[in-house]
């Protein structure tokens, strides 16, 4: 098993705008004052095709689908959360809290991999959750230890516990359950996704502890996290509003490790930080200043990792 790979999907965004139905409770976004929605399609657009030209720089397969205008999908530049691929064929789409977001799973994304020769053998679906209301949205709620076979899930309204479980029956992983909390105006309240507060690679683990409020949860995805040999680098509250927690660590030419993040993630660690991931491996960095205000989602939300088989 491997827990990271060269080849990444990605999402090239029409009609990216900050979307009403998620922010009720992805408290990272922001509207931008003065600013017409067609300035922050073309900004987040130059953001988006500067990135994916860095990735490919370094050699990593960047597989780029347009989104379609004839669907509103302003959040579509995030696939990590509606689908997932792993590397026995299989495919897993999820159940999206926002109405608006269930119109970018696509079918003809699977025929565009299986041109690209990945296999798809099966695929699970879990969609049918969203008519009782219960959401489970992808690696955006699911950090996998693909080589352990663990899978961390901070629990809130967009990652529910028991189809959580279930998850981690079908695909045989042993699930890590918790509560992570952000403050807003002095209250805590739940962190939309575990990517925002925790990246997983190879060596390593980057974690915001301090969101984790129950000290019993806080010690188990330690002792997890530790008994599978994992250095844990530990980053606060601030640095998450800095989205440094979303982070992917990908392979580029010549299987060279790199670690994935926006500009304001980079910026936002300590040089303490920066020398502890830079002993496993490099790190590249792009401005996604518009896309991380608009979409309150940043690096990691726009790569879907493609661990799909080749033929």
């Amino acid at each position: 098993m491997r827990q990271i790979t060269n080849s990444v999907l990605m999402i090239r965004p029409v009609s990216f705008r900050m979307n009403e139905q998620t922010a009720v409770n992805n408290y990272y976004q922001k509207v931008l004052e003065n600013v017409t929605p067609e300035t922050v399609q073309f900004k987040a657009l130059q953001e988006f095709e500067a990135f994916v030209a860095k990735l490919r720089a370094v050699g990593i397969n960047v597989i780029v689908v347009s989104d379609r205008r004839e669907k509103d999908t302003p959040d579509s530049i995030f696939p990590n959360n509606w689908i997932s691929f792993h590397q026995n064929g299989d495919i897993a789409i999820y159940p999206m809290f926002a109405e608006n977001r269930r119109l970018e799973r696509r079918e003809d994304i699977f025929d565009i991999l299986e041109e690209k020769g990945f296999v798809i053998n099966d695929i699970i679906d879990y969609t049918s959750a969203e008519e009782e209301e219960v959401y489970l949205e992808g690696t955006g709620s699911l950090l996998l230890d693909r080589v352990n076979k663990k899978a961390y899930c901070a629990l809130s309204p967009r990652a529910d516990e028991d189809l959580f479980i279930e998850f981690c029956e079908d695909f045989e992983y042993t699930p890590v359950p918790f509560v992570a909390n952000q403050t807003v105006d002095g209250k805590r309240f739940p962190i939309y996704h575990t990517n925002v507060m925790m990246a997983l690679a190879e060596s390593f683990a980057i974690i915001c502890l301090e969101s984790i409020d129950d000290k019993k949860e806080r010690k188990n995805v330690l002792k997890h996290l530790k008994e599978d040999g994992k250095e844990v680098i530990t980053i606060t509250e601030a640095q998450v509003n800095n989205f440094a927690g979303n982070m992917l660590q990908v392979l580029g030419g010549n299987n060279e490790k790199f670690l994935i993040m926006s500009s304001a993630a980079f910026k936002s660690l300590t040089k303490n930080q920066i020398d502890k991931i830079e002993k496993y491996c490099k790190i590249l960095h792009s401005s996604l200043d518009t896309i991380e205000a608009c979409g309150g989602g940043s690096a990691r939300c726009m790569l879907a990792e493609v661990f799909l088989p080749k033929n």
